[in-house]
Parts: structure tokens; sequence; C-alpha cells
């Protein structure tokens, strides 16, 4: 199967000098569906399919309302939503531009964050959620239908632990752990293939090793863009002064920001690691040369000096004169000189041995 070739830098659709808060469409964006969400204590509402102009309506029915956009490509209801909220329009003009750098702002009324999750179609690359935190909504901005986000809402439909119970600020802590977490079944699975490039480059290093090192460390590099500064997000939503963030929430942010940090050290000692595997692929590949090269040599001095008998023999000189080569006229002179050559051959072998070049102990 071909590879989508990934991106590593990013195309600004925004000319130089646009006006802030403007929306350019994407025309690779997925089509835009709208799923709302208005829960409370006791009672919950899901709407799949809801119209851009129905999302104002809910408001105020419980006493959560969650607005979920996957797709960005009808910008007319992206921004009839967002204005029904009081969205700013920076805020919205970020959430559309799917090239932002995770990060958490305060505005009038809402607190905007943006970060990244990972899905079984984004790969190491993932893709931005724009999420909006009121007083009493959560609006999030996908780039496309798939997400991570499917526990949390089993837990608001059988109202599973606090999240019916606390408000849209814990929602919008339930989403961001659960992006954060989505990045560990993916570290598993690296550091899983980065031990086993490990054993084969050590055991049997081949050319197409180096090219699956270099994707790993690939797909590292994407992570790293993603969660260093995922960490610095949550570390600014922990130290500044949010209206919309209550006490108990930044208690339970501290937990995904723990969690951030755990996923920068694995990011940061499988870099390390991979890093680490071509110097041991051309440190394995160097050794086997070597091997190979000693092999070699050690045949050569063989027949340095069985190459000198045969051709001193070889001259064919006449063997009337006494001075003129008489073994050749020997009766077992042919056996002589082959004997001559295989024990030579023999001691040069022995002596590479007891030496330790051929294995054995060195002496």
């Amino acid at each position: 199967m071909r590879r989508m070739k990934r991106r590593l830098f990013l195309k600004r659709r925004t000319k130089p000098g646009a006006a802030p808060g403007l929306l350019i469409v994407d025309p690779t964006a997925a089509a835009t569906g709208i799923t709302a969400i208005a829960y409370g204590p006791d009672r919950l509402e899901e709407i799949p399919a809801c119209p851009s102009a129905r999302v104002a309506n809910l408001r105020g029915s419980r006493a959560v309302l969650w607005v979920d956009i996957a797709g960005l490509a009808d910008h007319a209801a992206i921004s009839e939503v967002a204005t029904a909220f009081g969205v700013h329009p920076l805020a919205v003009e970020d959430a559309v531009n799917t090239h932002q750098r995770p990060k958490a702002e305060s505005y009038d009324g809402h607190v905007f964050v943006v970060f990244r999750m990972l899905t079984a179609e984004s790969g190491a690359e993932g893709e931005q959620v724009a999420m909006a935190v009121g007083r009493d909504f959560v609006l999030t901005f996908q780039e496309r239908p798939g997400d991570c986000f499917e526990p949390v809402r089993e837990r608001l439909r059988h109202g599973k632990g606090r999240v019916r119970q606390l408000g849209p600020d814990y929602l919008g802590y339930a989403l961001i752990d659960a992006a954060v977490d989505s990045y560990f079944p993916y570290l598993e699975t690296l550091g899983e293939e980065i031990e086993d490039l490990e054993d084969m480059v050590v055991k049997d290093p081949e050319p197409g090793h180096v090219e699956r090192v270099h994707r790993v460390k690939r797909d590292l590099l994407s992570l790293r863009r993603a969660v260093w500064p995922m960490r610095e997000m949550l570390n600014a939503l922990l130290r500044d002064e949010h209206e919309e963030i209550s006490a108990t929430t930044r208690t339970y942010l501290r937990d995904a920001y723990d969690h951030a940090i755990q996923l920068m050290d694995m990011v940061e000692t499988y870099r390390e690691i991979a890093t680490s595997l071509l110097d041991v692929y051309l440190s394995s590949q160097s050794a086997r040369m070597n091997e190979i090269m000693k092999v070699l040599t050690i045949i050569s001095t063989i027949f340095i000096p069985l190459g000198f008998i045969a051709s001193l023999y070889g001259m064919n000189f006449d063997t009337s004169s006494p001075w003129n080569m008489p073994e050749l006229a020997w009766r077992f002179g042919y056996p002589a000189v082959l004997g001559l050559m295989a024990a030579i051959a023999f001691g040069l072998l022995w002596s590479f041995f007891r030496r330790g070049w051929l294995g054995g102990d060195r002496d």
C-alpha cells in the first residue's frame, strides 16, 4: 500500500496582511456535521445531526450544551454557531485554520483552547481540535468526523463518573484528557517497533532498516510538535486565572498535565533510541565489513607464499644444469611441493588462530 507523503511544512491559506478573523475556505476540508448533546444531572438529550439554526435554541434547555462540529467545509454554518455563542472572531479563525499551535487563550465569556488528538486515520500527525468553553456550553471544532471522544460520550449517556454532575469546564477537561490519552497506544506501538528494529539492526543490519528508522524518527518529530506545546497549554490553564474554570476542574487538569509530561518523556526517550539506532547500524555495518576484510586478508596472506612457490616452480628452466631446479626431475617433486604448500597454509592458519584472528584465544 502506498503511503501518503506527510507534510512537515504547513502552508498558510491566508494572504499576508489579510484582515483578522477572515475565514478562508479550504477546498480539501471535510463536509460539516453538527452534533449537539444537552445534559444535566438527571437528563440528557442528544441530537446527532443538528441544523446550525437550531443550535442556539438548545442553549438553556439543560445545564450544559456540548456542540461538536466535525468538518470545516461549511464556514457559514460554523460562523452561525459561533456567533450564537459569542465566540470571538479570532478564535473562530484559529478553529478553521488547522495549522495552529496548541494553546489556551481567554476571551470575554469563554476560554479558547487548541490541541491535537490522534485517531486511527490521522496517524502520527493527528488532527487539530479547537474548543471554546463558556459558562454553560462547550463548542468543539474538528477537522473531520471520527475522534477519540467516544468514551466521554458514553459516560455522558450512562451517567458514569462526574461529568454530568459538574459544569462545562469539567467536560472540557474530559475532552482534553481523552486527547492526551490517545497518544499512549500509538507511542506504545512505536516503542515495540523500536525494540524490534534494535534487535534487527544489531543482529542482521540491512539497508531497509535505515528507512524504517527514519520513518519512526519522523513520526516522533510529529508527536513532539504536538505534545510539547500541549503541555504548555495545560500549564497555562493551570497557571492563569479563568472565570470559566473552577478550582475543582484545575485539580483534574493537573492530572492531564502529568500525563502530558509523561508523554513528552516517552517521546524524547524514543527519539534518543531511534537516533542511536542509526549509529548502531553504521557500527554494525562497519564491524561486518571489518570481518569480511579480515577474512579476505587472511586468504590473501595464505596465498602469497603459495603463489610465490607456484610461480617459482612454474618458470620451466632446463633441468640439465644442476643449478636449474633439480626438483623438477625428482620422482616425488610434485607431491613434495604440494605438501610444502599445504604445510605453509596450515601453519599460517594455526598462527592466526593462536593470535585470536580466527576466533581463538589471544596469547
